[in-house]
């Protein structure tokens, strides 16, 4: 026997269909993600949190659930939207089925909807709030509790998701060099990626002060990715702004490179629907290179392609673009004599779930490290 479950956008566009996962009310930003696979990955992406996520992909929950892939300690969707859940997961790494999971969590969920249709109308009207509701049968009296909801705009989130603690992730093989990670979000296989390549990371919480970067004698400073809207962060801006003083090389991932762009004088902006997924093509303006890159990101950097700014730590220009719609991906920033002192890009390099096309920006931390 299957519970009913109702799906309400706030505009009023309505869906009916069943519980997945844990039964009761839940609301959040409606945002779609086209990846088809990795949603293990997704789901315990910090990035996500006050996110409702609706799966492009038809078919969920193939390759069940494992303790290894997590990219934190917790799922952090406040929702999941599915069309056909796999009735029985197959594969030899699973431990327990997604519905199992989502249950355990408390992730209230509904699948058995059109979610081709739910996509096509996020993607004409705009990401939205929205209420998913197993106890709640009237659409009327849900979009009440939805338009009563928190808006994704103005909302600054990081500290929420952020480590309470600091902890070390400790170098694979020689240490090389020390960097401080600002948690913002921070997904496990980040720091992991740079502790492959010698790296011993100090992971700070989100309320870390320039103090507490400096204690760890860092080579470089390192933001992560994370939820909510850049323009409500201003404390981690005017830290960055204090490293880049100092020239402390930085290197920053999604979250972390829209509040570069704050703290080098850009304004950013709310994308209409953003970019989730592991299938979207970027160039790398600095080798023409393309890269079919994982993406989470609701806001942009509002920064002019081709034209190097002046800034008080440097000359700032946009290094990498979308290849669908010309949003800044990548920033960088160098001296009066062209030496590269910090960057950071705008998707997922560590690759989490996601293709390997862009590990070589750790590489290119690495050497920037070296340099300096």
């Amino acid at each position: 026997m299957t519970t009913p479950a109702l799906l309400v956008l706030e505009d009023g566009r309505t869906f009916h269909g069943e519980a997945y996962g844990a039964e009761g009310e839940t609301f959040g930003e409606a945002v779609f993600n086209t990846g088809m696979t990795g949603y293990q990955e997704t789901l315990t992406d910090p990035s996500y949190h006050r996110q409702v996520v609706v799966m492009t992909a038809p078919h969920v929950g193939n390759t069940g659930m494992n303790d290894e892939d997590p990219e934190s300690k917790r799922i952090w969707v406040a929702g999941y939207v599915v069309r056909d859940p796999a009735r029985v997961p197959s594969n030899w790494r699973s431990q327990r089925s997604l519905d199992d999971e989502l249950k355990a969590q408390g992730v209230v969920g509904i699948s058995g909807i059109d979610t081709r249709a739910l996509t096509r109308h996020l993607r004409e009207s705009g990401a939205m709030r929205v209420g998913i509701s197993t106890v709640e049968t009237d659409p009327a009296k849900l979009l009440e509790k939805v338009k009563a909801s928190a808006e994704m705009t103005g909302a600054n989130l990081s500290e929420a998701v952020s480590t309470n603690e600091a902890y070390v992730v400790p170098a694979q093989g020689e240490k090389r060099f020390t960097v401080a990670a600002l948690d913002l979000g921070i997904k496990d296989m980040t720091p992991y990626r740079m502790s492959e390549r010698g790296i011993e990371v100090h992971v700070l919480p989100a309320t870390a002060s320039i103090d507490d970067v400096l204690a760890v004698g860092p080579d470089g400073l390192f933001f992560s990715n994370g939820p909510g809207d850049p323009a409500a962060t201003t404390g981690q801006v005017e830290l960055l702004q204090q490293a880049l003083q100092q020239d402390l090389p930085y290197f920053g991932i999604c979250f972390g490179n829209q509040l570069f762009g704050r703290a080098l004088g850009f304004g950013t902006y709310k994308l209409k629907y953003g970019h989730r997924g592991i299938n979207q093509p970027v160039m790398d303006l600095t080798t023409r290179k393309v890269e079919v890159t994982a993406h989470n990101h609701g806001f942009a950097v509002d920064a002019p392609v081709g034209e190097p700014t002046a800034t008080p730590y440097g000359v700032a220009t946009v290094s990498h673009v979308c290849l669908n719609d010309d949003v800044v991906e990548g920033l960088e920033l160098r001296d009066a004599g062209g030496k590269l002192k910090s960057f950071s890009v705008q998707y997922h390099p560590e690759a989490a779930a996601g293709p390997h096309d862009a590990a070589y920006l750790f590489d290119r931390f690495v050497e920037l490290l070296e340099g300096n």
